[in-house]
């Protein structure tokens, strides 16, 4: 029996021999053929060995990617990602934290707070794009696995790549095109006719651990929250994937958003893309964002994502290290010429913008859990401790978010052009506001208008938030002095602030003012609303700010390009392209509670009243801003 069993595995082992030798044979009949594929000449054996095995390692690498996000989203949906049923799966992400940005837990991820039929008909379009179909599934799990790779060498590579860029962009380096071509041959195609390229990278170390900040990322509410400034819209359509072992790592989310710069002359910018979280081998955390326009193409796309996101990577001490890229291709032919040379230097929509934000908000968010930094007060005594100042800073937050969802060009707002005579067109839009305790109920008839004003951007910001020189531009205080009475640092540089103002006109004796100021590297604001004494007192004193009502206004403060490219130039005689004088985009932006009316039969009369008070304050500050300067 023995000898029998012997003979036995012998054979087997006779058959698989002659399936291997037979196999080797075909290998060397192969490679006898092969050809290189540079210079069509044979290629040598050990050329094409070398090849062959990077290409095989290459290539099971992203088919155990691609099988591993498969098994995921099928334990998660019950069914192999090929056979998926008709149903949809549209649960979203839930907060995994306690980080507080104001993001509630509402599936869209709406900036501040949308009034009324804004908010409703913004819900409505969002949710009118409809997610991936069940055929389209396995194609947007190879896309991601294919654009995260290409973020991480995108964002770790050096030249021929990224080559130094002497034509003014903000970063001060440029994408080689047809490196980046021959580098990345798959993706999602050519760039279409007519939209240009926009490519830019930064890195920035910010006050936040490697943990929230990808969850800051990965949950569609704190991230619109966050970056309220750029993201105006957002909301997440599928979940395909929400990760393994209690973490974001393999998590896969379908998307929609709109990004948008603080000013009602420059277009925003939709996108529908997949949002993929990962981390490497090397403990570092990647997210990175590619357009699915591919799998819906539509003739009215005027951009679209490529690879684009950001690699974290933790540092000591609750400190992280961020490296962004962004990657967009857009038509950009409806942006105002005066915004021009700054949306071409990538301050407006690029890299730079994205981390100088979050390294903003982040310093921001460290400031408000600080115990140590006090409030300086000269007029109240009421202020409790941590807690008075948490909830006047909580309140600060809130107007921040509301005054931006007010100052864009956002497809949510219908906004009516006033009187246009050229750039400094006002454009106005009315809201409903009612039962709502956060926000004085009838009709709010916002205001925005945009100018350039040959001034630098930070002797604007420092004239703007000074509250000795508020008589000088601010109509509302009838010539009346303004006094600080609470002071509150939110930031290391001295113009982050929160304030509490008084105005010593007697008419004004039950308002207070609350001011934020606020400046990064790519921009600054500085934003307003009176509030009740009464309820400011409450605040002060820890109490709940949410119930205190808010109507914003302000102005943001932008660079009108890249500095180190300043040249002198006229806006009226037209822009070269990525060229800035040195001198400042300003957006003034009001919002004014009118009579609760319907807004059908809204009186021209508060629109009239609105056009000259936005139009006086304009002059003013062109001309207070003009003396300073002489």
């Amino acid at each position: 029996m023995k000898a029998q069993h012997e003979r036995h595995e012998n054979s087997i082992l006779k058959s698989e021999n002659d399936k291997l030798r037979a196999e080797n044979n075909r290998y060397k009949e192969a490679l006898s053929n092969a050809s290189c594929p540079n210079c069509g000449g044979p290629a040598t054996l050990g050329e094409m060995s070398f090849d062959e095995q990077h290409l095989r390692i290459e290539n099971a690498r992203l088919r155990d990617e691609i099988d591993r996000i498969s098994a995921i989203a099928a334990k998660y949906v019950g069914k192999p990602m090929n056979s998926f049923s008709s149903s949809h799966l549209s649960p979203h992400l839930p907060s995994r934290s306690s980080i507080d940005f104001g993001g509630g837990q509402q599936p869209g991820g709406f900036v501040g707070e949308m009034y009324g039929a804004a908010a409703a008909a913004a819900s409505d379009l969002l949710r009118s794009v409809a997610g991936p179909t069940e055929a389209d599934k396995p194609m947007i799990v190879e896309l991601a696995v294919a654009a995260m790779e290409e973020l991480v060498r995108m964002a770790q590579a050096g030249e021929p790549l990224w080559v130094p860029d002497h034509q003014g962009n903000s970063a001060g380096e440029m994408l080689n095109e047809e490196e980046y071509l021959r580098s990345f041959p798959r993706g999602i195609g050519p760039k279409p006719l007519g939209l240009r390229s926009e490519a830019s990278r930064e890195s920035a170390v910010v006050i936040m651990n490697h943990v929230n900040l990808v969850e800051i990322l990965m949950d569609v509410n704190q991230w619109s929250s966050v970056f309220c400034g750029i993201v105006s819209r957002a909301m997440t359509l599928e979940v395909l994937s929400t990760g393994v072992a209690g973490n974001y790592n393999g998590a896969l989310q379908v998307m929609t958003a709109e990004f948008q710069v603080p000013s009602p002359l420059v277009p925003t910018r939709e996108n529908y893309f997949v949002r993929y979280c990962k981390q490497q081998s090397d403990g570092t955390w990647a997210v990175v964002d590619v357009s699915l326009d591919s799998l819906r193409p539509s003739p009215l796309s005027k951009n679209r994502r490529r690879p684009s996101g950001c690699l974290i990577q933790e540092l000591p001490n609750g400190y992280s290290k961020v490296m962004w890229v962004e990657h967009i291709e857009v038509d950009d032919s409806s942006v105002h010429n005066i915004y021009r040379p700054l949306v071409h230097s990538g301050l407006a929509f690029g890299a730079k913008r994205w981390v100088a934000t979050l390294d903003r908000q982040c310093e921001r968010l460290a400031s408000s859990m600080a115990m140590n930094i006090p409030a300086v007060l000269t007029f109240f005594s009421v202020m409790t401790g941590p807690e008075g100042r948490k909830s006047m800073l909580k309140l600060a937050e809130r107007m921040v978010m509301s005054f931006c969802t007010g100052v864009g060009a956002s497809t949510a707002h219908a906004w009516t052009t006033l009187s246009p005579s050229g750039t400094d067109d006002v454009r106005v839009m009315t809201r409903k506001s009612m039962d709502d305790p956060g926000r004085p109920p009838g009709i709010v008839l916002s205001a925005a208008t945009s100018f350039w004003i040959s001034v630098p951007p930070k002797r604007v910001f420092d004239f703007l938030r000074d509250e000795n020189h508020r008589s000088e531009w601010d109509i509302l205080s009838n010539g009346g002095q303004v006094q600080e009475i609470a002071h509150i640092a939110n930031g290391r540089d001295p113009g982050n602030c929160v304030s509490l103002l008084r105005s010593t006109n007697s008419s004004q004796s039950n308002m207070l003012i609350l001011q934020e100021s606020s400046v990064d590297a790519t921009g600054s604001y500085v934003i307003y609303a009176p509030v009740d004494i009464a309820a400011m007192n409450i605040v002060l004193s820890g109490g709940d700010p949410d119930y205190v009502a808010l109507l914003p206004s302000g102005f943001a403060i932008l660079p009108d390009g890249p500095t180190e490219a300043a040249a002198a130039f006229n806006p009226g005689e037209g822009i070269v392209d990525d060229v800035g004088s040195g001198g400042t985009l300003l957006t003034v932006a009001f919002q004014i509670l009118v009579d609760s009316v319907p807004t059908a039969k809204l009186s021209l009369g508060s629109v009239a009243t609105v056009n000259s008070l936005i139009k006086c304050t304009v002059e003013r500050i062109k001309e207070a801003v003009a003396g300073k300067t002489a």
